[in-house]
């Protein structure tokens, strides 16, 4: 294998047009990787079989360090699970996989999404945030709602109230059995769509609130999850994890940021930080703050 380049897959559907795929190759020269990144495409509801024949594609292929798994995390996990040596704690308890390193022979699954969360949020958030009144309403429960829940229980001010509304009752049922397990001092709330009112549930926060669209509208499909009257928590932080697509939501946020004294951040540190973490455990690499502040000044330049 030697003078050719390593290569890591990305797990996904239409890996092509992702931002990534210009960004890698920028911080494969800054990280010294010599390597390249290779989508895999599978189509939405696939059969098991094409999980399993992605994860045998990668162990197959000796130049393959490892993938980052989109949209299929959980099919992938489904199908797949007995094909890995070893998965962490969060990848276990919610049953999906972002992550996937071949190391010393070994098949090794992890779900990033807690500790991306966490360092976006750690980049808008004081480390006492939560300790006044401020609760969190997260709109969307599946696995990026799912993982911001599990960040913030775990933060030494954890909310004493977490709010999670989704369409379907099974993905606040999931969340609920996940959470209510990691982190039984806070009370959770969910509600389906169907039954909440958005609007009140806003006006209803105390100031400093988190306010998140976890929901994927704004990105591939148009709308937002709020109504056009719906008016944001004073001083309050508003995360729309989207960072490109016509991004209602964050649109909504911006016209009262000045009036309502509102912290609005869009999903592209997000983005940064959940390819970071994911290469870094790939080609085992220590990812500090520094490094990842040069990979985003790169990223920025193809953006």
């Amino acid at each position: 294998m030697s003078g050719s380049p390593r290569r890591m897959r990305f797990v996904g559907v239409s890996t092509a047009s992702s931002s990534i795929m210009k960004v890698f190759p920028l911080w494969s020269d800054i990280l010294g990787l010599d390597a390249e990144l290779v989508g895999l495409d599978i189509p939405l509801d696939a059969p098991p079989e094409s999980y399993r024949e992605a994860v045998a594609t990668l162990q197959r292929d000796p130049a393959c360090v490892g993938a980052l798994v989109t949209t299929h995390k959980i099919a992938l996990f489904d199908a797949a699970r007995d094909m890995f040596d070893e998965v962490d704690e969060f990848a276990a308890s919610v049953g999906e996989i972002s992550s996937i390193a071949l190391r010393d022979g070994r098949t090794l699954g992890a779900a990033k999404d807690p500790l991306t969360a966490g360092l976006s949020l750690e980049e808008v958030l004081d480390d006492d945030h939560f300790a006044g009144s401020a609760e969190v309403l997260c709109l969307g429960a599946g696995g990026a709602g799912t993982a911001i829940g599990w960040y913030l229980g775990q933060r030494t001010d954890a909310p004493a109230r977490m709010t999670f509304v989704d369409v379907e009752p099974e993905r606040l049922r999931h969340l609920r059995e996940v959470l209510t397990a990691h982190a039984p001092q806070v009370e959770l709330r969910t509600v389906t769509a169907a039954d909440a009112d958005v609007t009140a549930e806003l006006a209803a926060l105390p100031p400093r609130s988190l306010v998140v669209n976890a929901t994927g509208l704004g990105k591939d499909r148009p709308g937002s999850p709020l109504p056009s009257t719906a008016a944001f928590p004073a001083k309050s932080v508003v995360w729309e994890l989207n960072y490109r697509g016509p991004l209602e939501f964050l649109a909504q946020a911006r016209a009262q940021q000045e009036e309502r004294d509102l912290t609005v951040v869009d999903g592209w540190r997000y983005f940064i930080h959940g390819w970071s973490q994911v290469v870094a455990e790939v080609f085992d690499l220590t990812m500090e703050s520094a490094l990842v502040a040069r990979l985003a000044e790169a990223a920025e330049s193809v953006r």
